[in-house]
């Protein structure tokens, strides 16, 4: 009953009297309400305000958010406005990844960079089923989790395992939740595969994560209604542009094309068009297509699959700006001088017409100086875009950005899925251009809207956790370099080590050290800037066919543009940006968990029969366990230190190295390192190096 309570109170955010909440609970046992109730007002969660309402508590020591696990068994509080909490694994109290739980304080255990907590109460459930590898013993069965942030083994009663085998992967779903001490128990509902069947991993990934592929029926049939006839009753508000050599420019597979460019030199400064499909004009707000594109948040790339957030008779043709096809857009029109700064603007609706489908390696030969016969008439305006990005990536430099450049890899796959190689793969500038183009548009129009007022969705990038910054200042140290800092630190400063380090064995380790210091950036309804492009204002606007945040803005823009923002719309709005926030922060980090997930499931694929096969890779990270090499196409491998054979190796947590205790020979980031795949174990994607 007090979950149930909470629930309403926290998760749906509700302020409900007395006799309200007893019809919300829908309970008749009065007595147990009460008790409940009054529970809560003790340890002040709740309390009843003068109006006679019950709401969450004021207290500056109860927190509320998202558990997230991990597969070390603590855990962090995750949440919108606050710093993440550190939840040790005897303070977790039977709360499960992605959980939505409260938290009070552990004032005792806290330190100046690190709060720490303590579950109290989970007041919402989010692993109604888990997915694992079934394992039987004589009288019970137990599921361990594909999830490795679930730190919990699953007891399955033997009438309840639904014929499971040893080995099976299958669907739990959960009937008894855990307690402290106890792991959770459940039934067998869906037996995926066996653990060694093709492709298994990625059938269980997408599973796991509760990804849909197909749409629903209704989202299907209300596509066959859309009207996708351009007449002229629809262009009256619209600007013309289908005289002009608009452009897009995109990778060779790419499909779902959203945003096409457009520059011209005028005088020392230049007009740098950004057209954006407008997507709106197809899904309409709170129809079946909005609801489903909410829900998925973002489009996820899977090297040769994607899982699109609009349906792909949107996503690859009628919204995508295809060439020579008319298509309405929504356009960023700006005056950018020799500096690089935006000196006039306009935000309007339009219709284009793309004259090319341009690549970036078609743009590279270009802007390299090897002029292609068939772009010979937008060969100028190509060079101008060079000009243009340098410019823009100057100015975004000088300001403070922080330029991490990783090496990328591409992964080559069959038709069946087999993979035929990985190979490194470094962006090129045409790259880069559209980059920053996109980037300045987006700086524009959130700068434009935070002065209008209106409900948005920001995309902001909080400030470092102190903690992990203190971290590098040692790590840094013992590289003969001091970074010094107060009580914050400036983007800049982050910037200047990477410019120091440039070229340098140590320089692959510290970007992602760096990275890994940084806050996750995410959307937001306040505009509190963004850290890693040193700008205040900044969103997203450039992608609606594939993220849900832009086109909730592009709602909104439209709205501003026509004069229909009433006051009742603006106080709707208020509500809609705050969830269409929150959601699609957590929609975002799924897919980045998916993506990652499915190249290590391609990577360690790729190594499994390169048993014996010798490699030069460099040290990238060190712990008490071993160290991880790269190799140059980005497989990462871990060398265990039970493998060093020559010596007993300990690690010198200060120093951030291996040493031997006889030999006194260590192991340190930035070494190279000459090593042979010993094994490969493909149920959790590891690869494991021994020196050669």
């Amino acid at each position: 009953m007090e979950e149930r309570i909470l629930n309403i109170i926290y998760c749906k955010e509700k302020e409900l009297t007395y006799k309200e909440m007893m019809k919300e609970i829908n309970t008749s046992d009065r007595k147990n309400f009460n008790k409940s109730l009054d529970k809560l007002q003790r340890e002040k969660l709740i309390y009843k305000t003068s109006k006679g309402k019950f709401v969450r508590t004021n207290k500056e020591d109860i927190y509320f958010g998202v558990f997230e696990g991990t597969r070390k068994g603590f855990g962090f509080l995750l949440m919108k406005e606050e710093r993440d909490l550190f939840i040790g694994r005897n303070f977790i109290n039977g709360a499960m990844d992605s959980d939505r739980v409260i938290c009070k304080l552990l004032k005792d255990k806290c330190t100046e960079s690190r709060k720490v907590c303590e579950v109290i109460y989970v007041v919402e459930r989010n692993n109604n089923e888990i997915i694992g590898e079934f394992q039987e013993s004589k009288s019970f069965g137990f599921v361990v989790p594909k999830n490795y942030n679930i730190d919990y083994d699953v007891y399955i009663p033997k009438k309840l395992k639904l014929k499971a085998k040893n080995g099976d992967i299958v669907v739990v779903h959960i009937t008894k939740w855990p307690e402290k001490g106890k792991n959770p128990e459940g039934r067998v509902v869906e037996i995926i595969g066996k653990k060694d069947d093709k492709n298994i991993n990625i059938l269980t990934l997408i599973k796991k994560y509760n990804v849909q592929k197909d749409f629903p029926d209704k989202v299907k049939k209300e596509i066959e209604k859309i009207d996708k006839e351009i007449s002229e009753k629809n262009l009256n508000k619209r600007r013309d542009l289908r005289d002009l050599s608009i452009v897009t420019i995109d990778g060779e597979d790419a499909k779902d094309l959203d945003d096409a460019v457009y520059v011209e030199k005028i005088g020392e400064n230049y007009k740098l068009s950004v057209h954006i499909a407008d997507v709106t004009n197809y899904v309409k707000h709170g129809s079946n297509l909005d609801k489903e594109a909410f829900k998925r948040g973002t489009s996820i790339y899977l090297i040769n699959e994607v899982i699109p957030m609009l349906p792909k008779e949107l996503s690859n043709d009628l919204c995508s700006l295809n060439p020579n096809t008319d298509k309405f857009t929504l356009s960023c029109e700006m005056i950018i001088d020799s500096k690089g700064k935006v000196i006039s603007y306009d935000i309007f609706e339009s219709i284009i017409n793309t004259k090319y489908r341009l690549t970036y390696n078609e743009v590279q030969e270009v802007i390299d100086g090897n002029p292609n016969k068939k772009y010979l008439d937008i060969e100028e305006m190509l060079l101008n875009m060079k000009s243009l990005g340098e410019i823009l990536k100057e100015k975004r430099i000088k300001r403070g950005a922080i330029n991490l450049d990783f090496t990328e890899c591409k992964i080559k796959l069959s038709n069946d899925g087999e993979v035929l190689d990985v190979v490194p793969f470094n962006r090129s500038f045409s790259h880069q251009i559209i980059e920053e183009f996109m980037l300045v548009c987006n700086e524009t129009i959130g700068e434009h809207m935070f002065f209008l007022n209106y409900p948005f969705v920001y995309r902001i990038h909080e400030e470092p956790d102190m903690e992990k910054i203190n971290n590098l200042v040692d790590i840094l140290h013992n590289l003969n370099y001091s970074l010094k800092i107060k009580d914050k630190v400036y983007s800049n400063q982050l910037q200047k080590v990477l410019d120091h380090f440039k070229g340098m064995d140590e320089e692959m380790f510290l970007s992602k050290l760096i990275l890994r210091s940084m806050a996750k950036a995410k959307y937001y309804e306040k505009c509190s800037g963004h850290f890693g492009l040193s700008t205040k204002y900044y969103c997203h606007f450039t992608s609606p066919i594939r993220r849900y945040p832009d086109l909730i803005i592009h709602r909104i823009i439209k709205l501003v543009i026509n004069g229909r923002l009433t006051d009742k719309l603006i106080k709707k709005l208020k509500e809609e940006v705050v969830v269409a926030s929150e959601n699609s922060s957590l929609r975002e980090r799924s897919a980045e968990e998916i993506e990652r997930e499915v190249y290590d499931i391609k990577k360690a694929e790729f190594m499994k029969d390169k048993i014996g096969e010798e490699y030069l890779g460099i040290i990238s990270s060190i712990t008490s366990s071993g160290f991880f090499v790269e190799l140059p196409n980005t497989i990462r491998g871990m060398v265990h230190v039970k493998d060093l054979k020559d010596d007993m190796y300990y690690f010198d947590d200060k120093n951030l190295c291996l040493i031997g205790e006889s030999s006194k020979n260590i192991f340190k980031i930035g070494m190279k390192v000459n090593v042979k795949v010993d094994n490969v174990i493909l149920d959790n994607s590891e690869i494991y190096f021994v020196l050669s």
